[in-house]
């Protein structure tokens, strides 16, 4: 996890993280965090972003963050939407929203454009 990542609630840093290393587990790529805590009408404090090459990429990036935040932090997600679809999933755990998607989904809805106003931080790709 990059240093410039700064959220001071750590339950939530160990949340985006743990997200993070879900998404990377599957080769996640574009992975971006949307820190939306100083912006008027937000839906929530943070947004994680991220990219899959394939409709099964994006259902295990999905399947693998429900994982791995069940199984280090005892957190499953509030709300799921278009696990059946798999061209974007969308997992709501109230302060974090996870959005994955598949890469053309993405660039049709640019959520990134939507929140321009919050502060990014871009995780590199893996190798």
């Amino acid at each position: 996890m990059p240093k410039a990542l700064k959220i001071k609630d750590k339950a939530i840093r160990q949340l985006v993280e743990t997200i993070v290393d879900g998404l990377q587990d599957i080769k996640g790529k574009d992975i971006a965090v949307l820190d939306l805590t100083g912006l008027k009408n937000a839906v929530t404090d943070y947004f994680v972003i991220a990219t899959g090459d394939s409709s099964t990429q994006v259902e295990g990036m999905a399947s693998s963050v429900v994982r791995k935040t069940r199984k280090e932090l005892k957190e499953k997600p509030w709300h799921e939407e278009g696990v059946g679809n798999s061209e974007w999933i969308l997992l709501d755990y109230v302060n974090v929203v996870v959005h994955i998607f598949f890469r053309e989904t993405r660039e049709f809805y640019n959520l990134e454009d939507l929140w321009a106003d919050a502060k990014r931080t871009d995780i590199p790709n893996l190798q």
